[in-house]
């Protein structure tokens, strides 16, 4: 039986550890809660308390590894407020232990932030040019992993993402003066981000790097108007004296290499 292990059980990372325990796999899961243990474990899903720092890996770390050949890094950059880090260097901490394990194959998961805020059409030919420090130390880390020859990485950069419990237009309703009315949307459903992941493992589609968006780009202004209505919420005003900037973001790989259709391509 294939053993995955998943750095990071959150919003994404749990789901995506049910999915493949119905995949008859077994998995791994790792997260910085005590609390959330028992329900790692009611899942399922073999427990391990981790937290990682940009000075040390605290936790079962060689355990967690243990006899798994996949290994998905899905730990998001802490960058906001009081708690700013250097994610770079807490993922470098890992890779040493990572080099000592039986993991051969990497999932990172980063975002199309790395683009950076251009007004084009983006493509994984595209050159990053990312203007965040989000973007910047997500770009360096999917260099630091994809140039390991110890394992092979695919990076997978997801647009924004959205879920049953998770969409912007709850913070963006009743919102005034908004900027980029006619810039297209960039996002994704936590389904297809699993059905995704889900491809790449039985494709066995390494060393690549993908954009995981919806090809579906209606502008900010049209898609938060309309998802307002649906949910019986006040429409955000946008603000349309300066022109908007905002770039597509093109998933022809996810749908040639991977042949993925989208369960949810119009979110």
């Amino acid at each position: 039986m294939t053993k995955i292990s998943i750095l990071g059980c959150g919003w994404l990372g749990l789901p995506l550890a049910k999915a493949l325990l119905r995949k008859g796999l077994s998995v791994n899961g790792s997260t910085t809660s005590v609390e959330k243990l028992s329900v790692l474990e009611n899942s399922g899903i073999n427990p391990f308390l981790l937290t990682l720092s940009e000075y040390k890996t605290e936790g079962e770390i060689t355990d967690f590894l243990e006899k798994s050949e996949i290994l998905i890094v899905d730990v998001p950059p802490k960058l906001r407020g009081s708690e700013k880090e250097n994610f770079v260097s807490k993922i470098r901490n890992t890779i040493p232990f990572i080099e000592k394990s039986s993991i051969d194959k990497v999932i990172f998961i980063s975002s199309t932030s790395v683009y950076g805020d251009i007004h084009t059409v983006v493509s994984e030919e595209t050159p990053p040019q990312p203007d965040t420090e989000s973007g910047k130390q997500l770009l360096e880390t999917e260099q630091l992993l994809q140039s390991n020859k110890n394992f092979k990485t695919t990076v997978l950069r997801f647009g924004g993402l959205i879920g049953e419990d998770r969409h912007p237009i709850k913070f963006l309703a009743g919102r005034e003066n908004l900027d980029n009315p006619d810039a297209p949307i960039n996002l994704i459903h936590q389904e297809d981000c699993i059905g995704i992941i889900l491809k790449i493992i039985a494709t066995n589609s390494w060393d690549e790097t993908f954009n995981a968006v919806t090809p579906y780009h209606p502008s900010r202004e049209e898609y938060y108007s309309q998802k307002a209505i649906y949910l019986n919420l006040v429409a955000p005003k946008f603000n349309h004296s300066e022109k908007s900037i905002g770039k597509t973001i093109l998933n022809d790989k996810v749908e040639t290499i991977l042949n993925y259709t989208f369960t949810k391509p119009n979110l």
